[in-house]
């Protein structure tokens, strides 16, 4: 089964597949036993099951699983993760070794039970919209709002809260007129103050209202707040047609003032009186950056510029730690509260992502980026959030909680991912902290099919404790979740590898470079949050020479034995292109573009991530199919058109004479129908991929030599740069990067003279 097959199956990938069996043996080996898993994801053969999963005895809790040995006769199972004895439950009475239920079938390593728990409170959705923008801006947010009522569940609860210069709760149970609850912009609430004044506390307020037939049991102050769409869509679309621009005014020197701190800080008091530990979306949409009140990033003044990487660097940003440390408080509350916050920015300026970012990546909440309210970034992404399974049910799960078992010879060091620590404590648990670590389970307060963690293991065994061959290691990924039809449901898959010899041939045969590439891309992301950039970059390449001095061939000191199998190969490329990329490069980059950049590595599967570390580049051309070409500059021909898929971009890319042709028209003309072709193939390609992701990437068609063709040359490999010039100035026939970064060949003949050598 190669590496794909696994994923589709258990939605997992192991950066090894052959588990090495001592601890010192783990540490050799360099990129840590370690996965990238998608808990949800989508598979239409998983069989639907509606009874209870068979639990061991506390304090193992491991479900019955394929790895489970069985005794038909006595009714009897081995736990597999403690080894204890345990009695099948009666309705297992007629089992049989032809007659086995679907989880011990040896195919269904995952499976999904349908708990018997009555289904939770709908959906919740609030709404929280900045009023400080232009009309333009304004009216485009308030047509998609609009829009996006109708995608909802006719039963999901809504509610909206605007904010400019001051914060307004709006009673959508009051429909007589719009009738809302001002908060003051520069006042710091405690969630006791904002429950008081919106009358969720006391005795009035905390008495569940009595419950109707296909009506949620809701603390009756919140009911007026938030309602079933079906009961008040009617008011809600016309309090959103109605919002005004916030009417405070605003000098030409002065940014407007807003609030955005006060307006989330209400939002979470709202929910976390009423709704603990309900699925709940905060929905945050920004047309600026937070200029008064808590949580501010930025004054007033416009002579005063948002803070720069270089602010941030130099401790020079005046309001950043302020802000950064009040937004993760924030973050905490919803969390713990099982509630996400998505951010939707839409401005040419930042909006204070960076601070911000806190409230996303802890909640699983969902972070798009655009210039403004009226680009289809923003347009299709937001609708797409909306989209139906076969089942016409929301593709999101809420209130999630990630459990992992392993085998005594396993250990978990941690999980990097949008979630936050359970605080479980455990045997499973290990000493080495990677990303959130000294805990077994994770709660992700959103999830989609989408989202994938990267967990972390260290192999326990010492030196001297030799397991016997044929030993195996077993993980248990239970994950208990809301499914949007308010069904609890519960995921679980068990996977089983063999552990080896480090010096025999099953382990390096066993080495899948992508999944570890992005496995070490997310470390490497999160130490670039705290440590400084030349220090992560150093960790990487000590990190690379040390991989290729355990597993590559060669003769000490001689630079041409070097030699990397074919499944260790792409690695080191990969990691050239990670030390180049993005998340670890932030020259280029506003603080609020690093945030969100960083946010999506965290949450996307190998494929995603690799085409976000490595993009991908097609060729079109007149004497071959569109065929994928090296990310070099080598790889610009004056008569082809590229096509580069960055995951965050989608580029076409005209030769200079393809350019020239189509500048001409020559496609409109009759005996030119292949040009014409060949023009259209990359579109059709480039549509393909927009159909498909989130969010929507930026779309950019250009010419060589134009100005957008930065975008692509940013990317290349610069084989050919200013200094690599012939005796005329340029090499014959290629496009001339402008660079002093060294290219792959370089970085290769280091990174060999460094391993042969025996130096990290």
């Amino acid at each position: 089964m190669n590496f794909e097959e696994i994923e589709y199956q258990d939605g997992i990938r192991f950066s090894w597949n052959v588990f090495p069996s001592t601890r010192q043996d783990a540490n050799r080996s360099v990129v840590p036993v370690s996965c990238v898993y998608t808990p949800l994801k989508e598979r239409e053969d998983l069989p639907p099951i509606f009874y209870e999963p068979v639990v061991c005895k506390p304090p193992c809790r491991a479900i019955l699983n394929p790895f489970c040995q069985i005794d038909v006769v006595g009714k009897m199972w081995i736990c597999p993760f403690c080894l204890q004895r345990n009695q099948f439950p009666p309705q297992y009475r007629d089992i049989s070794p032809q007659n086995l239920p679907a989880e011990l079938l040896p195919k269904h390593t995952t499976i999904e039970y349908t708990l018997s728990r009555p289904p939770s409170i709908p959906p919740i959705f609030l709404f929280v919209v900045d009023t400080c923008q232009d009309d333009e801006d304004l009216k485009a947010l308030k047509d998609s709002l609009v829009v996006s009522l109708s995608l909802l569940p006719p039963n999901a609860l809504v509610g909206l809260i605007t904010f400019g210069t001051m914060t307004q709760v709006f009673e959508l149970g009051y429909a007589e007129c719009a009738k809302s609850f001002v908060f003051r912009g520069t006042k710091d609430y405690n969630a006791k103050q904002i429950q008081e004044m919106l009358g969720l506390s006391g005795s009035g307020g905390g008495k569940p209202m009595p419950q109707q037939p296909g009506r949620p049991q809701v603390n009756i102050g919140a009911s007026r707040f938030l309602l079933p769409i079906s009961e008040c869509e009617f008011t809600l679309t016309s309090i959103l047609e109605q919002l005004q621009k916030d009417p405070w005014p605003v000098a030409n020197d002065k940014r407007p003032k807003r609030c955005t701190g006060v307006a989330i800080s209400v939002a979470v008091g709202l929910l976390e009186s009423a709704f603990t530990n309900t699925g709940a979306r905060i929905m945050l949409f920004c047309g600026g950056a937070a200029t008064e009140g808590p949580g501010m990033v930025v004054n007033t003044e416009l002579k005063d510029p948002i803070r720069s990487h270089h602010d941030i660097e130099r401790d020079s940003a005046k309001y950043f730690k302020k802000a950064s440390k009040y937004y993760e408080g924030i973050a905490k509350r919803a969390a713990v509260n099982s509630h996400i916050i998505d951010i939707f920015a839409g401005c040419l300026d930042q909006v204070g992502l960076q601070e911000m970012r806190y409230m996303v990546n802890s909640t699983g909440g969902l972070m798009v980026l655009a210039d403004s309210f009226n680009t289809a970034i923003f347009k299709q992404s937001f609708q797409r959030i909306f989209n139906k399974d076969a089942n016409g049910q929301l593709m999101m799960g809420f209130n999630a909680t990630l459990d992992i078992q392993t085998t005594k010879e396993l250990k978990i060091c941690g999980l990097i991912g949008p979630a936050i620590s359970a605080n479980k404590k455990g045997p499973c648990v290990g000493e080495t902290e990677i990303g959130i670590g000294s805990t077994s389970a994770w709660k992700f307060c959103g999830i989609t099919p989408r989202t994938a963690a990267a967990v972390y293991f260290e192999v326990s065994n010492q030196q001297g404790q030799a397991l016997p061959p044929g030993s195996r290691g077993l993980i248990q990924f239970a994950t208990h979740y809301q499914h949007a039809s308010g069904q609890f449901r519960l995921r679980v898959t068990t996977v089983a590898r063999n552990f080896g010899d480090i010096n025999g041939p099953e382990i390096p045969m066993s080495f899948d470079q992508e999944a570890s590439a992005v496995l070490m891309a997310r470390i490497a992301a999160f130490k670039a949050e705290i440590d400084d950039g030349p220090d992560v970059l150093r960790w990487l390449d000590r990190m690379l020479i040390r991989l290729c001095q355990k597993f590559a061939e060669y003769r000490k000191d001689d630079i041409s034995s070097f030699r990397l199998s074919p499944n260790f190969s792409i690695y080191p490329q990969f990691m050239f292109h990670l030390r180049r990329s993005q998340f670890l490069q932030v020259f280029n980059n506003s603080p609020d573009e690093t945030a969100f950049y960083r946010y999506a590595l965290n949450q996307e599967d190998v494929n995603n991530s690799l085409t976000m570390i490595q993009p991908t580049l097609t060729s079109y051309g007149f004497d071959q199919p569109p065929s994928p070409v090296l990310l070099d500059s080598v790889s610009i021909k004056p008569d082809a058109i590229l096509l580069l898929d960055t995951f965050f971009h989608i580029l076409i890319f005209h030769g200079e004479n393809i350019a020239q042709w189509r500048k001409a028209n020559y496609q409109d003309q009759e005996g030119y129908e292949s040009f014409k072709e060949l023009l259209e193939a990359p579109k059709r390609d480039a549509q393909e991929i927009l159909s498909e992701r989130f969010p929507i990437p930026r779309y950019i068609d250009c010419d060589q030599h134009g100005s957008q063709a930065r975008f692509l040359l940013s990317k290349l490999n610069p084989s050919t740069t200013h200094t690599s010039s012939n005796q005329y100035g340029k090499p014959a026939g290629q496009e001339v990067i402008f660079t002093d970064d060294v290219s792959l060949q370089v970085f290769m003949d280091h990174l060999k003279k460094l391993a042969v050598s025996g130096s990290s």
